[in-house]
């Protein structure tokens, strides 16, 4: 998000909770503008899942080019983002960061709705009838569908050409419209949070702390152990240099928030430091601003956690399985759209029947968190082309 976009999201959060303590229930006179965002979160979700996941599958190429190479990156960015939301979701559960706040749904603790059980979810998220997942807006349905589709697209090749065309520029407008919306963010914000500051008083905020505690712990064990083993063990490389050699291009991602705005220094630290050539890395780091999306997971799983527990639902073990699908399978297409976070825990919330107003209390702090989540990724991608280096030695260099 742009900077003057997030002064705008801070200012209103702080306006949100001077107005709710000043003015009490009655400031529940602007929960429409809370309602109006939601209402325009919700109308974009299942075209953006739809034309972001196929653009991100077909992104990568032609699948019978790209050899070991595509295939041991694409695997790890998927697998690593898999251990981050588990990560994400463990600190969650740890740190109770949305316990004690007294606030419910329907004034009760409330249990989340038994779902059919393991077998059932994974059987349950291939569609029938994909336009009825669509229509129905089954989150897990329709990425899968995204996916198939965008690998149909690309192992079709030339003649699905105009199909992979009509996806980008369909892509492209949706990631316009996300744009338009997201200018309403601090509505919404102001929106849904005055009317809960002004019900139950600023002391709900205080949870918000314990997020941002449970993100840093969570950012610091995932890049403390999953990237330190995976570069020492299959990277054959120096943990110490390795993080010495990527140190510029994640403190470049802290301060911008963009593993995008980051790539070219990224690039040039991993050839440099690193000794990785030019050819992996201009293919594993693009693709990583594509897919990886390890620092956002853990988001993903904290901020889940946070909401059920700050709404007094308990998860169960489905649902939770359910946050770990979704939250891996739509870090394909997400890193392309404005505002990542944010809609990616949309998509999140929506999978598990949690409650969108969730999105206003952690849009305050987004920002902070973002700070994190996107350091996170950068290291990851940049783990990568440890990684898959020695897939390049030799014979296999033609792999790609």
């Amino acid at each position: 998000m742009k900077k003057n976009l997030v002064v705008q999201i801070i200012a209103a959060f702080i306006l949100a909770i001077i107005v709710g303590v000043i003015f009490g229930e009655k400031a529940s006179v602007v929960q429409p503008l809370g309602d109006l965002f939601l209402r325009l979160i919700k109308f974009i979700i299942v075209p953006l899942i739809l034309s972001s996941l196929v653009v991100g599958v077909t992104s990568a190429g032609d699948i019978n080019q790209l050899g070991r190479l595509g295939g041991k990156t694409i695997s790890y960015y998927l697998i690593t983002t898999f251990i981050a939301i588990i990560i994400g979701l463990l600190a969650g559960f740890i740190f109770q960061p949305g316990t004690g706040t007294g606030l419910t749904l329907d004034g009760a603790k409330v249990d989340a709705k038994e779902t059919e059980g393991v077998i059932a979810t994974f059987l349950n998220i291939i569609p029938t009838n994909p336009i009825e997942a669509m229509t129905n807006g089954a989150v897990l349905q329709i990425i899968f569908f995204a996916i198939f589709l965008g690998i149909g697209i690309t192992v079709v090749g030339e003649k699905a050409k105009p199909v992979q065309v009509f996806f980008e520029g369909f892509a492209e407008v949706m990631y316009k419209i996300t744009s338009m919306i997201m200018v309403l963010v601090p509505l919404g914000v102001f929106g849904l949070l005055a009317p809960v500051v002004g019900s139950y008083g600023a002391s709900v905020l205080l949870p918000l702390m314990k997020v941002i505690m449970a993100m840093v712990v969570a950012c610091i064990v995932h890049v403390g152990i999953t990237y330190t083993i995976a570069v020492k063990t299959l990277g054959k490389m120096s943990p110490i240099r390795f993080f010495k050699g990527i140190f510029p291009a994640a403190s470049v991602a802290f301060s911008t928030c963009s593993s995008s705005g980051t790539l070219p220094i990224t690039m040039k630290n991993v050839q440099e430091n690193l000794g990785i050539s030019n050819k992996t890395s201009s293919f594993v780091l693009p693709l990583g601003a594509t897919i990886n999306m390890d620092g956002t997971a853990i988001y993903q799983g904290i901020a889940v956690m946070f909401v059920a527990q700050y709404f007094g639902i308990n998860l169960t073990f489905s649902q939770i399985l359910m946050v770990v699908l979704v939250g891996t399978l739509a870090s394909i297409g997400a890193a392309g759209v404005p505002g990542a976070g944010l809609i990616m825990l949309t998509m999140t919330l929506a999978a598990v029947n949690l409650p969108l107003e969730g999105i206003a209390l952690v849009a305050g702090i987004d920002r902070i968190l973002d700070m994190f989540r996107t350091s996170v990724n950068v290291i990851g991608d940049t783990s990568c082309c440890v990684v898959v280096e020695p897939v390049k030695h030799g014979e296999d260099s033609a792999a790609s």
